[in-house]
């Protein structure tokens, strides 16, 4: 009984579906629909991959685990202090000359090496020039050339 509902129901979304996507434009005034493509083959070499890395002092879960004979003594193997963590995020180039980046702070919050992917694959490392974290923003720099930038608007001409 229910799977009978549920095919009902099914085959009745699918042909509503399919009346909907056939009243859909294809043109407009004689031509055809806009599309994002122009726009997205300018800016796609703005936007990078921004890998960061984070050494992390781990803290022993038992206080026992701090003396060498204990260790020792029941075999619990040596784990090490330092841990590495690593996150990825994205940011746009919005300054091709000075090679400065706008990317997001918790992306690069607290990173001790912070490795910029950019579109034709050259990887670089990055310095941060100032983050604003109630915001959420920060700007980074990289050292290249030939970069592609978006550039930022001006609020009062919008």
């Amino acid at each position: 009984m229910t799977k009978t509902v549920l095919k009902i129901i099914l085959l009745s979304l699918g042909l509503y579906t399919s009346q909907a996507m056939a009243l859909l434009p294809t043109e407009v005034n004689g031509q055809g629909l806009p599309t994002l493509a122009p726009m997205l083959e300018r800016s796609m070499p703005a936007v990078v991959n921004i890998s960061t890395s984070i050494n992390v002092r781990r803290q022993q879960q038992n206080p026992l685990m701090n003396d060498p004979v204990f260790r020792y003594f029941f075999g619990v193997p040596d784990q090490p202090r330092q841990q590495q963590r690593n996150s990825l995020g994205s940011g746009v180039i919005i300054d091709k000359d000075e090679g400065y980046i706008l990317t997001n702070n918790h992306v690069i919050e607290k990173a001790d090496v912070i490795t910029v992917t950019l579109s034709d694959g050259r990887q670089l490392n990055a310095n941060v020039l100032g983050t604003d974290p109630e915001a959420d923003v920060a700007v980074i720099q990289i050292p290249a050339d030939n970069l592609t930038e978006i550039p930022v608007a001006d609020s009062s001409t919008l």
